[in-house]
């Protein structure tokens, strides 16, 4: 059976991550209250942010955005959204 964490997003239960998502002392603060279903979503928003605003991962300011949109994402709270993203139909 898998390892479950008490998601600090969905507040429940859920499947673990297997390892850190990131190095450090962040990455073991994720895998320990984020849930694997949570950061799959978070990546998947990371993606679009990324692509749709064109952000230079070189950039330090861009990389500080995308870490306040992954916190604020983690916490509940309002992110931005890539404009022009229209969610796939089922």
């Amino acid at each position: 059976m898998s390892k479950t964490v008490f998601c600090r997003k969905y507040q429940q239960e859920l499947e673990a991550l297997p390892f850190p998502p990131l190095p450090g002392k962040k990455g073991q603060e994720i895998q320990a209250n984020v849930s694997k279903r949570a950061w799959e979503e978070w990546q998947a928003l990371q993606t679009r942010l990324i692509n749709e605003k064109h952000l230079n991962m070189l950039d330090p300011e861009a990389r500080a955005y995308l870490n306040e949109q992954m916190e604020r994402f983690l916490a509940n709270r309002e992110t931005d959204q890539a404009e022009g993203y229209v969610p796939p139909r089922d």
